[in-house]
């Protein structure tokens, strides 16, 4: 619950990433933005709006750019990825898992290579 209002704000967040979920209103958009201006007073550190993105599901294009513009960042565009997971794809398609099939086959190998010997294999 933040601010006077008792806004819910639910967020997601790992390490310098956050996602935040809500309802689309701009009550919240505005709750969003304040609590990162406080962030920011408190740690000193500043957030990179023009690298940040707002999306909406359900609303108008003008509301979702009025949002856009008010917290000065860019569109989110669906599908995206969080922390390398693709987000609002179509998870039945093969396409949609092949990144990060390839990423748990590299690490994999990378690994066996470190691991894994065939020395002292027993032949009789």
């Amino acid at each position: 619950m933040v601010g006077r209002k008792k806004v819910e704000v639910s967020i997601l967040q790992y390490a310098d990433n956050i996602v935040f979920f809500g309802e689309a209103t701009m009550t919240n958009v505005a709750a969003i933005k304040t609590m990162l201006w406080s962030f920011e007073m408190v740690s000193g550190q500043k957030i990179n709006f023009a690298k940040s993105c707002f999306g909406a599901f359900g609303m108008s294009d003008e509301w979702v750019n009025n949002a856009v513009d008010f917290l000065s960042c860019r569109l989110l565009s669906v599908p995206f990825t969080y922390l390398g997971i693709p987000i609002g794809a179509n998870p039945w398609r093969s396409e949609t898992w092949e990144t990060i099939i390839a990423k748990c086959e590299k690490r994999l190998s990378n690994w066996r290579q470190r691991h894994l010997s065939f020395g002292g294999s027993d032949s009789n």
